[in-house]
């Protein structure tokens, strides 16, 4: 049974920092990309960044491209994700995906090509 759970959430105040969380268990982690997604009130989920399976690459968005830092340990089973310099408009609840056929950075981006998710974390910037 494949589960992906997210930790770390909270509320923070802009300029601040968090780190996200993704367990991964039921699966063998180093056969998976790992992506990061988030989706905002009101509005679509989006692409945030995604860590090749061997961890040599990484992908962002270029809202987050500079602030975020995705990196992920393979003796946890668990993928994570660093937002420094926090912005209001990076409030959203986010999501971790998990995929085994996701071999180059040209697909992390599609959300579809995800086969795997968690439940989500919400993350809350304030001024």
């Amino acid at each position: 049974q494949v589960q992906l759970v997210e930790s770390g959430g909270g509320l923070m105040q802009a300029g601040g920092s968090l780190r996200l969380s993704c367990a991964a268990s039921g699966l063998t982690f180093s056969n998976y990309a790992m992506g990061w997604f988030r989706q905002a009130p009101g509005k679509e989920r989006e692409f945030v960044g995604a860590i090749s399976r061997s961890a040599g690459n990484t992908a962002y968005a270029e809202s987050v491209k500079g602030r975020f830092t995705i990196s992920r340990d393979g003796a946890k089973n668990t993928a994570y994700l660093l937002m420094n310099s926090l912005k209001l408009e990076d409030t959203a609840v986010y999501y971790c995906a998990a995929d085994s056929t996701l071999l180059s950075t040209t697909v992390f981006r599609d959300q579809s090509r995800y086969r795997y998710w968690g439940q989500g974390t919400q993350v809350t910037v304030s001024s």
